[in-house]
């Protein structure tokens, strides 16, 4: 007797094995309309990734944040897509109302939120390492070496490392070494001083780009005034011309280093330094600081004038003079001046303080 049942079974397991399928699919289609559907956040979010996170630690912590409502299913969706996104170390920031499939875009894309340090024009070379040491997203590779030691790290050894790093901002992703943001403003400064070099004007009294690089230096130190540092270059170019000294003071404070205490004392220009202008000829054997763009320019196109002198007026900017007569009543309206105003600040003082 023929066993009737047998078809009767199989076509109800292709029925259940048909819905099976129909399931699947409208939830599959459920999933895929979740992922691109906007997320909850209704502002933008935060979020720092450190080393060694898994993703589904990373899609925890962003439904605790408030940008995902189900990240379980992107879970479920991202292994039925065969993705596994590289999340990277850093920080990111979630749009307001981005979807998971904007979110998982931004990992795969590595849209990390930049770190940045800026150096300013004047600083010092220690200045930039302290900058450096102080920031917690730097692999601090070069930490407590000397300046020679950090120098031949950076594949310069021999060079004095004072002057030849830009000043600028540099941004990076968190996780990157010291010694790669270093290598990024000496070469920055290298190409810089090159191309400066390349437009100087003729007859200068020096003939090196690092001569240029020294002497801007000095000029940067000199004046915080940008349409003064032309006229500053043009009295140490026609000083250096006649073979006077530069007498500028900032090259003496770099001469006593940690001996400065604020202020230039009567024996600190007469004590000798290779870095004291009132005590030796030319330039200082190295750059006294860090110059920008604009002092760099003017130390290869100096004003055209026949000034030897400046001198502070007391009110931001300086006098120019092209004798030593004027030079010193100049200097005799400066020092007046100063002499009233810190006659000025003791009586603005309250009485028990004096």
């Amino acid at each position: 007797m023929a066993d009737t049942n047998r078809p009767r079974g199989k076509a109800v397991t292709l029925v259940l094995l048909a819905l099976a399928a129909l399931g699947a699919a409208m939830a599959y289609v459920l999933l895929d309309d979740n992922f691109h559907s906007p997320g909850p956040a209704a502002q933008a979010i935060e979020l720092k990734v450190a080393p060694g996170e898994s993703t589904r630690a990373v899609l925890a912590r962003l439904a605790g944040l408030g940008a995902l409502a189900h990240p379980r299913e992107v879970e479920l969706y991202l292994r039925l897509q065969r993705r596994i996104p590289r999340i990277e170390i850093g920080t990111y920031q979630v749009a307001p109302h981005a979807s998971p499939a904007d979110i998982i875009r931004m990992f795969e894309q590595g849209r990390v939120v930049l770190e940045q340090i800026t150096v300013v024009e004047g600083a010092r070379f220690a200045d930039f390492r302290r900058e450096l040491d102080a920031q917690a997203d730097i692999a601090h590779t070069l930490r407590g070496r000397s300046e020679s030691a950090v120098m031949s790290a950076l594949g310069h050894p021999g060079e004095s490392p004072e002057g030849r790093f830009f000043p600028d901002t540099y941004r990076f992703t968190p996780g990157t070494s010291d010694a790669t943001i270093l290598s990024m403003a000496y070469e920055r400064m290298a190409a810089v001083l090159g191309k400066i070099w390349e437009q100087r004007e003729a007859d200068l009294p020096f003939d090196s780009p690092y001569q240029a690089l020294i002497l801007a230096s000095v000029i940067e130190k000199e004046t915080g005034v940008a349409d003064e540092r032309t006229r500053i270059a043009a009295v140490f170019v026609n000083r250096l011309r006649r073979g006077m000294r530069l007498q500028s003071d900032p090259t003496v404070i770099y001469g006593l280093g940690e001996r400065y205490d604020g202020k230039i004392h009567s024996r600190d220009l007469t004590t000798d330094t290779p870095y004291n202008s009132y005590t030796r000829s030319g330039l200082p054997p190295t750059p006294i600081s860090l110059p920008g763009l604009e002092a760099l320019l003017a130390a290869v196109h100096p004003d055209h004038t026949d000034d030897l002198y400046f001198v502070a007026t007391g009110q931001g900017g300086h006098h120019f003079s092209k004798t030593l007569a004027q030079h010193d009543a100049e200097l005799r309206v400066y020092l007046e001046r100063l002499r009233e105003q810190q006659q000025a600040a003791v009586r603005r003082q309250p009485a028990g303080s004096r």
